[in-house]
């Protein structure tokens, strides 16, 4: 998996991110592109709005204070440390954490630049 999010800064993604999940960069472009090593296999890429816009061949949709219409799922070993991880990392909360209808239980944040991210949990059979 290879996802790459539009981001204001890169920089302050990157802290976010590595806060959060402890993602490090793999490949840095100073302040227009990073790469962050997810798995041996998976890569998230952080790219500077304009540089994205340049590869894409198109401008990403300016969210001012709205939400992406997609979203990382991100499952990990402790959610409440990972709540409080990216709370603490500047999150806005969109959903509560629950149990969610698909048998995990999750929490919907947005990050500084309103991309979407749900940390989550399988919930015990």
């Amino acid at each position: 998996m290879y996802l790459v999010l539009a981001v204001s800064d890169v920089d302050r993604a990157y802290d976010f991110y590595r806060t959060v999940f402890g993602w490090t960069s793999r490949l840095e472009w100073p302040e227009e592109y990073t790469d962050l090593m997810i798995s041996d296999e998976d890569r998230l890429g952080l790219y500077r709005r304009d540089g994205y816009a340049e590869t894409a061949g198109r401008e990403p949709v300016a969210l001012n204070g709205r939400v992406s219409p997609a979203y990382l799922y991100v499952r990990v070993d402790d959610l409440d440390e990972t709540i409080q991880r990216i709370e603490r990392a500047g999150a806005r909360k969109l959903s509560p954490r629950s149990a969610r209808g698909w048998g995990e239980e999750a929490a919907f944040f947005a990050d500084p630049d309103g991309n979407v991210v749900a940390v989550a949990r399988r919930l015990a059979q």
